[in-house]
C-alpha cells in the first residue's frame, strides 16, 4: 500500500517560494517529505554533503529524511510543493 501525505504545502513558484525554504532547514523527528516539482526545475541541496546537489524536475521528486538539513534553489521559472509523510514515501 502506498503511503499518502498527511499534509502538503501550497504550490510555490520561483517568486513565492519562501526564503525559509531557500536556506538550510529541516523537518521534525519522524517527518519525511517529498519535494514535488510540477513545472520547471529546482536544485535540491543536502547540507551535510551526504548527497550531491540534485536537479529535480516533474516526475523526479526529492526525498527529505527526518531532521535532514537541506534547501532548494529555483532554476528559473518553476512550480513546486512539498508533501509530508509519517513513513518513508515510495519514490516510484
Amino acid at each position: 500500500m502506498m503511503s499518502m501525505p498527511y499534509k502538503s504545502t501550497p504550490v510555490f513558484d520561483e517568486i513565492s517560494l519562501p526564503q525559509a525554504l531557500r536556506h538550510a532547514h529541516n523537518t521534525k523527528p519522524g517527518v519525511w517529505a517529498l519535494i514535488q516539482v510540477l513545472e520547471g526545475a529546482v536544485c535540491y541541496h543536502v547540507e551535510d554533503g551526504s548527497a550531491p546537489p540534485e536537479v529535480l524536475v516533474p516526475g523526479r521528486p526529492g526525498l527529505i529524511r527526518p531532521r535532514q538539513l537541506h534547501h532548494v534553489e529555483p532554476l528559473g521559472p518553476m512550480r513546486m510543493r512539498v508533501d509530508f509523510y509519517t513513513d518513508e514515501p515510495a519514490l516510484g
